[in-house]
């Protein structure tokens, strides 16, 4: 299979090759659709240090956090150290077309980006919460989730904006102004709380995934270096979905499959949705944030919390 071609100087390579399997769709469909959104899809990754999730010919996808050194001088970059690995990574900037259409031509199926941008490590721009529901056929679940949410928001004298993940669930974001990571993160998980008390039954911020009982899960570590995928970024999943965003009265309505690489494009092109329907940055409520620093972090809970399993059960064998 063939297919090339130069697009801002970029050379692109076998165009006509499946772009992964499932993906009902060629390398050419990524490129052409990330290039058609490339002015509003790069508005919203500019200035973030870009993750990516590549897919290669026969190979799994892989996150890509680290820029390969044949990547070309032109591409920017900043250098971070990466407190997981130990070492410091050099993460692309994806701040025009040229650097996008490279990324489309690496098979960078994927674009995920932390909360805050270059220069403002500890100003995050937006709260996240992930709504994830127990299987991939709930996202009914999911949608009645976001909307406890949205209440728990509005209760808190917030508001936010909702999308479709690209896999089976939703994320909420609520724009924040004049915050830093510490209070961020911790009224990120007072208003998971807020949402679970309102509905238990259908809601949980258990982090175990043992301990959710089949309820849809709030998660709400999506924050300090946590990145999320961007709106209208792909997704390298059956039939290649992209995380769209959605009116809020338009939420129960739509099924998340209705958005992918064929669909999304033309969209895009009428109207940048997420921008309009961002609200504008919000302050948080200092009572939100004392609520949330009483909350355990549910990483290091989790992690805790399986270390003393794992004890109780190796007690009982004995």
């Amino acid at each position: 299979m063939g297919g090339g071609e130069v697009r801002d100087g970029v050379s692109l390579s076998n165009l006509d090759q499946p772009l992964f399997e499932g993906a009902d769709a060629a390398k050419r469909d990524l490129v052409d659709y990330l290039d058609a959104i490339g002015e509003r899809f790069v508005a919203h990754l500019a200035d973030r240090p870009l993750s990516v999730v590549r897919v290669l010919r026969g190979q799994d996808p892989f996150m890509q956090k680290n820029l390969p050194r044949y990547a070309p001088p032109w591409v920017p970059r900043i250098r971070l150290w990466a407190e997981s690995s130990r070492r410091e990574v050099a993460y692309a900037l994806c701040n025009d077309r040229r650097t996008l259409l490279w990324f489309a031509n690496q098979r960078a199926v994927e674009y995920h980006l932390p909360l805050t941008r270059v220069g403002h490590w500890d100003e995050p721009t937006h709260l996240v919460l992930d709504i994830d529901p127990p299987d991939g056929k709930s996202f009914g679940l999911a949608v009645r989730a976001a909307h406890l949410v949205r209440q728990a928001l509005a209760d808190s004298g917030l508001a936010g904006a909702v999308k479709t993940s690209g896999s089976k669930g939703v994320h909420v974001f609520v724009p924040v102004a004049r915050v830093t990571l510490e209070e961020a993160a911790a009224a990120t998980r007072a208003l998971a709380a807020r949402a679970e008390r309102l509905d238990p039954a259908l809601a949980t911020t258990a982090f175990i995934r043992e301990d959710r009982a089949g309820k849809v899960f709030i998660d709400s570590t999506r924050a300090g270096t946590a990145t999320v995928v961007a709106a209208y970024s792909p997704r390298a999943r059956p039939r290649a979905p992209v995380s769209f965003p959605v009116p809020w009265d338009e939420l129960d309505g739509i099924a998340p499959g209705e958005f992918t690489l064929r669909t999304a494009a033309p969209l895009v092109a009428e109207r940048d949705l997420w921008t309009q329907l961002m609200p504008a940055p919000q302050p948080l409520g200092s009572d939100l944030i004392e609520e949330g620093r009483a909350i355990p972090v549910a990483r290091v809970q989790a992690m805790h919390e399986g270390k003393r399993r794992a004890r109780a059960r190796r007690a009982a064998e004995q």
